[in-house]
């Protein structure tokens, strides 16, 4: 039953979209109140399953901050409040949030308390979102399964014996499982998108620069990004009218207002090239995820665009990746694994001392072949629009396995190799997504990765919301909350 499409029983509230819930609240059609009790009786249903939220905020907090933005919405007008007003978000916990315990995953930080929100967490309040708690991510992110010492094991809603992917896997299984409607998550290799491929979510990688990242040590030079995560393409431009934009202290900000996302998604592909990758440039890739993801080729052919099987100039990206993905992490875990060895898990410290035997002269080449990968990729791009290839190389896998050691029967060499689909397009700097494509003959999720060219967020955007609109797979929730 709904009432002015406002749905009446509180766990179908929970799966609306963002976008819908929003504005019930700004038409005064469901108060915030309304949306933060429906959410936290459905936390308290499913999160024990799942262990997605991993720090919630007492209830009473949160009632009364669901009733100041009531108040703010009663004294002002629709117009006058956030994007994101009364919208409960829950963020990754690599991100600082002042008075929220931000662990990081890791054993050495579990009581650390932030005194001051990072940017990302900032702009979401300053949009009117109500943040409820931290979601749950793998030790300093590092790996795309979600699980550390501090909190456990974030599980797969759609099979509860699966990993959800990483490192924002709490995120988008809080998603999956109607515990939130949007949320917050950031990616280096993978991370907004691995696990949005696997939860039937949407993830977006952000052009560096479209989502200032502060506070950042590597301002210039950091791969990783921060963004929103959302049931719907449209749920994530709607927390890009809000994290989006320039600031003055990050020198990576680009300077285009955040007022693009908030165009109409909607436009016509007919003539629209597309380039078909079934193996990343040589990757090996498992046959469940080609067979889905082959299914869906047809949908782009009826919106009118031209599919090609093309196989992007991708040869060296990995490599490229993983001196980058080093050299950063020797850097980043100089003081953890000097200090706290001992409570560092150890694909963390090998993927430091990788970085620590590289001289500064392997690191500039890096740049160098990188910088010529660009090149190559920009070519490959003048002659498409878009670039689609799988999300990842591999179904969810057992949550009990640290990450796989074969794809398609070929031997990896480290924990890194299977996330190749995501991370060789990190390396190129061009905007990805994730979005919902279909499950496999095991009823698991399966992502599709639309890469756009340089800076091409919003079209990027644009043509995820087409292909969702017309396989309305992100309706299909777990059977744990069905």
């Amino acid at each position: 039953m709904v009432v002015n499409d406002v749905p009446s029983d509180a766990r179908q509230l929970c799966f609306a979209t963002a976008t819908e819930i929003g504005r019930w609240i700004r038409t005064g059609d469901i108060s915030a109140r309304e949306v933060m009790t429906a959410h936290l009786e459905q936390i308290e249903r499913v999160n024990p399953a799942v262990n997605a939220i991993v720090t919630l905020l007492d209830s009473d907090t949160l009632m009364a901050s669901a009733l100041s933005a009531d108040e703010t919405l009663a004294n002002s007008s629709a117009d006058g409040v956030g994007p994101l007003h009364g919208l409960p978000v829950g963020i990754k916990d690599l991100q600082p949030t002042a008075g929220i315990r931000t662990t990081y995953g890791s054993p050495i930080f579990k009581d650390f308390i932030p005194t001051e929100d990072s940017l990302t967490v900032k702009r979401y309040k300053d949009a009117g979102a109500i943040v409820i708690g931290k979601t749950n991510t793998p030790e300093f992110g590092a790996g795309s399964q979600t699980f550390n010492e501090v909190f456990g094991t974030t599980l797969n809603p759609y099979d509860l014996t699966k990993t959800c992917g990483g490192s924002s896997g709490g995120a988008t299984v809080a998603l999956a499982c109607g515990m939130m409607p949007i949320a917050q998550g950031s990616d280096f290799g993978g991370s907004l998108r691995n696990p949005a491929a696997w939860s039937n979510v949407v993830g977006m990688r952000n052009s560096i620069g479209t989502v200032p990242v502060h506070p950042a040590p590597l301002g210039y030079t950091s791969e990783s990004v921060t963004g929103g995560m959302g049931r719907t393409v449209a749920d994530v431009a709607l927390q890009l009218v809000a994290l989006a934009g320039p600031d003055p202290r990050v020198p990576s900000s680009l300077m285009q207002p955040s007022s693009v996302f908030a165009q109409p998604l909607e436009r016509d592909f007919v003539g629209t090239r597309i380039a078909w990758s079934r193996n990343v440039g040589g990757a090996p890739i498992d046959s469940a995820i080609n067979e889905t993801l082959d299914a869906q080729r047809h949908i782009l052919e009826d919106l009118g665009c031209v599919v090609e099987d093309a196989e992007p100039p991708l040869q060296d990206a990995s490599e490229i990746f993983h001196v980058l993905r080093a050299a950063i992490f020797a850097h980043q875990h100089e003081v953890n694994i000097r200090d706290h060895r001992d409570l560092v898990k150890e694909t963390i410290i090998w993927n430091a001392e990788e970085g620590d035997r590289l001289t500064a002269l392997d690191v500039k080449k890096a740049e160098e072949r990188r910088t010529i990968l660009y090149a190559r990729m920009a070519e490959f791009m003048s002659r498409y629009d878009y670039l689609m290839l799988p999300v990842t190389s591999v179904p969810p896998f057992p949550a009990d396995l640290e990450y796989p050691t074969t794809v398609a029967g070929q031997p990896l060499s480290n924990y890194l190799e299977w996330m190749s689909p995501c991370s060789s397009i990190t390396v190129t700097g061009l905007p990805a997504i994730s979005v919902p494509a279909g499950f496999d003959a095991d009823g698991l999720p399966t992502g599709l990765q639309i890469v756009g060219r340089q800076r091409a967020d919003f079209s990027v955007l644009q043509m995820a919301h087409a292909f969702e609109q017309a396989t309305q797979y992100w309706r299909k929730r777990p059977a744990l909350v069905a």
